[in-house]
């Protein structure tokens, strides 16, 4: 089954099989790796046997409980169903023969009794099974329907009278239409990100056109949906001011073309000598994050050169001990981690998220961590309560969290609840980087490289002199609507502070 990998996950794409039909697998082993809207994980096989079926190809992303393989040779009750009967007849009570025929009523299958104990179900039969217009039979899993359009209620049906996001279900006989079955249209099955992008832009999802599995809403339709809606406000504003200067209101304008959606605007098209390299889901899901943060946040940056003096003197007298003992490297990351978090307790406004015209200030520091994928991706897991943590414990959980980042072993609560982030391109010797702020964050710092610069220093007796000093930059982006330009900088000059004088030894 398509496992639940978070409380707000609902559905899952299936990116590898690890096992091919008529392999034996063993339990525990690898049997897949599915991507969600947070994280990518390897899923193991819950019981040991022959791979007999794969149900879901790779790509395709099927509600959570779906039905992805059989695994025979395994013991009942162990993890895999046994063979399933069709499920039990509708009573005739609930279902009124003169209003709705049975046989025109698929779906009202999933409202069946329960069976008798013993007796195996394929697909829960829940609103999943719903949302598809279908209910497995016998031992077949819920097969993902082609691409179509919704054939559910209206959205005077579906829209309930508190104006929130329709949800599917059924209704009572005498509310149906009497000329076709009820059907909860998938595209009213809404994941998270959908539902948040809906009630943001205040849409009506039952105006947006599915192109997703069923004809499921998407992100993708939801923000063409928005880009269809502002290019209308341009359009009717332009003509607005058109009529002012004519005599003529829009009313009497004639019509013109529908406006341009986003998938309607040109894009490049790939010559004899390119690559198209589509992209993961991983990537999609970065590209639309990014997108809607800089819609959403009013960014800003603010950049300090920090002295790593200190930091090295205790770096590199340290590094041989502490790799021996630890296991990994000691770089400037953890100490930067640890400059940020004690900073932080001085600049709360910037552990915080921006609220319905307020300021959510967070009492505990989430530290988030990007780690690159090998170029593949990008993840964010997070140190939990960072604010009580030393140097070293630090760097223990920053390393532990990259390497199951690398290694697909994170879980929902590893990438969960971050309130700050710190992304680190100083390895590759960058000058300056201006990351993207981590929604629903108001801040997130890039660490750049460090290198021997000569510095202007103030010697003892009040004269200057030049030294060769190792010198980086740090720089935050932040949203202005939480906090004003005076505010980061002093927080920035905190953490620039912290890194060039404290005794780090008393860490070690």
């Amino acid at each position: 089954m398509m496992p639940q990998l978070g409380e707000t996950v609902t559905e899952g794409t299936i990116i590898k099989w690890h096992k091919r039909v008529g392999e034996p697998i063993e339990e525990d082993e690898v049997l897949f790796e599915v991507s969600t809207e947070k994280v990518d994980s390897e899923v193991p096989s819950p019981v040991s046997g022959t791979v007999s079926e794969i149900l879901v190809q790779e790509g395709q992303t099927v509600p959570v409980g779906t039905k992805l393989a059989v695994v025979t040779g395994a013991a009942v009750g162990a993890g895999q169903p046994p063979a399933a009967e069709p499920p039990a007849a509708q009573p005739p009570a609930a279902q009124p023969p003169a209003a709705q025929p049975p046989a025109a009523e698929p779906s009202r299958a999933s409202e069946a009794p329960p069976a008798a104990p013993g007796a195996p179900a394929t697909v829960p039969q829940s609103r999943a099974a719903r949302s598809e217009g279908r209910q497995a039979a016998g031992s077949e899993a819920a097969q993902v329907p082609p691409h179509a359009a919704p054939q559910g209620p209206s959205a005077a049906q579906t829209k309930p009278p508190s104006g929130g996001l329709a949800r599917p279900g059924p209704r009572p006989a005498d509310q149906r239409p009497p000329t076709q079955p009820l059907q909860a249209g998938p595209s009213r099955l809404l994941s998270p990100v959908v539902r948040r992008l809906i009630a943001e832009h205040g849409l009506d999802p039952a105006q947006i056109p599915g192109t997703g599995a069923g004809g499921r809403i998407t992100r993708e339709d939801v923000l063409a949906a928005v880009g269809r809606q502002e290019a209308a406000g341009r359009d009717g504003a332009a003509a607005g001011r058109e009529g002012a200067g004519t005599g003529r209101g829009a009313e009497d304008q004639p019509a013109s073309a529908p406006p341009a959606t986003l998938a309607e605007v040109p894009v490049p098209q790939a010559g004899e000598r390119d690559t198209v390299v589509p992209f993961t889901n991983i990537r999609r899901r970065t590209a639309e994050h990014m997108v809607r943060s800089k819609r959403v946040s009013a960014h800003t940056m603010v950049a300090v050169e920090v002295d790593y003096s200190g930091v090295d003197k205790v770096r590199l007298a340290e590094r041989e001990r502490f790799k021996a003992t630890e296991g990994f490297s000691l770089t400037y990351l953890p100490f930067i981690a640890r400059a940020v978090v004690d900073a932080l307790g001085e600049f709360p406004y910037l552990n915080s998220s921006v609220g319905a015209d307020e300021l959510i200030v967070h009492h505990n520091v989430n530290l988030g961590v990007a780690v690159d994928l090998d170029f593949e991706g990008l993840l964010v897991p997070v140190v939990q309560r960072a604010g009580e943590k030393r140097l070293v414990a630090l760097a223990r959980e920053v390393a532990d969290l990259a390497a199951r980042a690398r290694s697909k072993k994170l879980t929902m609560d590893d990438i969960s609840g971050g309130t700050f982030t710190l992304t680190n391109a100083g390895g590759f010797g960058t000058f300056i980087t201006v990351p993207v702020i981590n929604q629903p964050q108001v801040g997130i710092i890039s660490t750049d490289g460090v290198r021997k610069r000569p510095v202007v220093i103030e010697l003892p007796d009040g004269t200057d002199s030049i030294a060769v000093r190792p010198v980086g930059n740090l720089v935050l982006s932040w949203d202005h609507r939480a906090v004003d330009g005076a505010y980061a900088a002093a927080f920035m000059a905190k953490v620039r502070d912290i890194l060039q004088t404290r005794d780090w030894s008393a860490e070690l």
